[in-house]
């Protein structure tokens, strides 16, 4: 119950959507700190910031102030950013000096765990990082996909499907990284085992704006082509020749098997010993000599 209680507070640190909007934080001050002591955490989930959507954020700083605090952790003698960073680097490019901040004690779980919750909730966080962010969480701190799916607060169906996006080519994640490819576009490609027509079929989804649905139609094709036998394929035995067939296999009592067409090929028969061989032997002399009379 301790542990469940711990998840619901981490979880509504962060409920609201707007990332400068002053909200209440359990009616914990917040103290304006220098800018030059504080850092960025280097395990922050979130690696791509766009520069146009920073600069945006920068305008309305300058004239607004950071309304919302950044929460960050005391790191010998410094302030280590536990969420925030894009409202961090927005107030740097408008000069601020100092920047408003609430600062908590952490464990380094936790810390994980917050700037998760935050870019995810906020939607600001692309999948390859998301996926980056839960794989982490599970191997620094022994999780399962169903504790990280508790603990961010998503099914686990979503934890599944978003860490298996992992399994494809960087030249892959870099486009979905890059917001050139959907996560969906991304799933659909994740069963074929070429990687090279992988690469290739994402680079095509890109280039000509496939939709998810035509995307998949091209990997089923691909699945379909994959199921039909190389070299050349058999033309079906005309039924003179399977009469004939059927008819020695009865004559000879062995197997008897054809391969070719009505104009050309070849006719095998089986046979196991040299009483067997002696045996078909006589059936031909017989017919020789019934063809005589």
């Amino acid at each position: 119950m301790a542990q469940k209680s711990t998840d619901s507070k981490l979880k509504a640190l962060y409920t609201d959507n707007e990332e400068n909007v002053k909200v209440e934080l359990g009616g914990v001050n917040a103290i304006d700190v220098d800018i030059t002591l504080i850092d960025r955490n280097p395990d922050q989930p979130r690696k791509v910031f766009n520069e146009e959507s920073l600069r945006e954020m920068s305008n309305s700083i300058a004239t607004y102030g950071v309304l919302q605090p950044l929460l960050v952790t005391e790191n010998n003698g410094r302030y280590l950013i536990i969420a925030g960073e894009r409202r961090f680097r927005a107030a740097y490019m408008a000069g601020l000096k100092r920047v408003p901040v609430i600062i908590r004690e952490l464990t380094n779980q936790q810390i994980q765990e917050i700037a998760l919750i935050e870019n995810l909730h906020r939607e600001d966080l692309n999948a390859i990082e998301a996926a980056e962010g839960m794989r982490e969480l599970m191997e620094n701190h022994g999780l399962t996909q169903e504790a990280v799916a508790n603990r961010i607060g998503k099914s686990r169906p979503y934890v599944t499907n978003t860490l298996r996006l992992l399994q494809l080519p960087k030249e892959v994640t870099d486009l979905v990284k890059e917001g050139q490819l959907s996560p969906g576009h991304a799933r659909a490609l994740i069963s074929i085992d070429d990687k090279e027509y992988l690469v290739q079929l994402a680079s095509q989804a890109v280039a000509s704006h496939l939709s998810i649905r035509e995307l998949e139609m091209k990997v089923r094709l691909y699945f379909t082509r994959k199921s039909i036998p190389s070299g050349p394929r058999k033309q079906p035995l005309p039924i003179e020749l399977k009469e004939m067939v059927s008819d020695m296999k009865r004559v000879f009592a062995t197997k008897v098997r054809i391969a070719g067409n009505e104009t050309k090929g070849r006719i095998y028969i089986d046979y196991f010993n040299k009483d067997d061989l002696d045996r078909i032997h006589e059936i031909v002399q017989k017919l020789k000599y019934d063809e005589k009379l």
